[in-house]
């Protein structure tokens, strides 16, 4: 079990991060190349583009503090609170950080453990949530994909292994084991997020900027972004 466990922290790590980060550099640049697409029709259109105004509506999606209760409040407030977890725990859990140093020297304050406990069960409760109100709410299941149903469960897959490691006394398996699982799922999500709809959580500004700038592009103007997007053959 320690063998399999290494391998999981070491090679298999590394490849499954590198992946991630190569395969989200890749949809950045596809995401600069669609912005730059839009951005050079509208000035073959003479039109001006209000930078402030699209920037200020990508900021507003960005923190949706101010639509959390226009549709769908507990969903999307269960949601928002799930980000949140599961982006600050993996960033500034003290084991994570130490890990950081041992490999590349780079350290940053961490949160307590009290604090990460909470946020780690938070992110058990919050993802196990959105999982059931999918399944249930007829407003969410007819909008939802086989993937939007997987990933919450994939998620508080290694925040559950992980806080079972952590705390014995309530853990049914061994620590080692508890490890494996917490690791292996992690790189799983590594690997997965490019390729995915989560890969939105890293690029989800310039998402919503190339989607700001659509609206102020000519109404004919939708089959040249598709073009744009080299996606001509697909239906609008």
């Amino acid at each position: 079990m320690e063998h399999w466990l290494e391998w999981a922290r070491g090679p298999l790590f590394r490849a499954s991060f590198a992946i991630m980060i190569l395969g989200l550099l890749r949809v950045l640049v596809l995401q600069a190349i669609s912005l730059f697409g839009l951005i050079r029709q509208a000035k073959r259109n003479q039109r001006k583009i209000p930078y402030a105004v699209v920037a200020k509506a990508s900021l507003r999606w960005l923190i949706p503090v101010g639509k959390l209760f226009e549709r769908r409040a507990v969903f999307s407030l269960t949601s928002v609170l799930f980000h949140i977890c599961i982006i600050v725990v993996p960033i500034l859990l003290g084991a994570h950080i130490l890990l950081w140093e041992r490999g590349i020297g780079l350290s940053w304050p961490a949160i307590s453990m009290q604090l990460a406990d909470i946020l780690t069960l938070g992110a058990i409760v919050t993802g196990l949530a959105l999982f059931v109100i999918r399944l249930s709410v007829m407003a969410n299941r007819a909008i939802s994909r086989a993937q939007d149903y997987v990933w919450p469960l994939l998620i508080v897959l290694p925040f559950l292994s992980g806080y079972l490691a952590m705390h014995p006394a309530i853990n049914p398996f061994s620590y080692e084991a508890s490890m494996l699982i917490h690791v292996l799922s992690a790189n799983l999500i590594f690997l997965l997020l490019p390729f995915s709809k989560l890969s939105h959580m890293a690029l989800f500004p310039a998402t919503q900027l190339v989607s700001e700038l659509g609206w102020f592009l000519k109404p004919d103007s939708a089959q040249k972004v598709m073009t744009t997007l080299h996606k001509e053959n697909e239906a609008i």
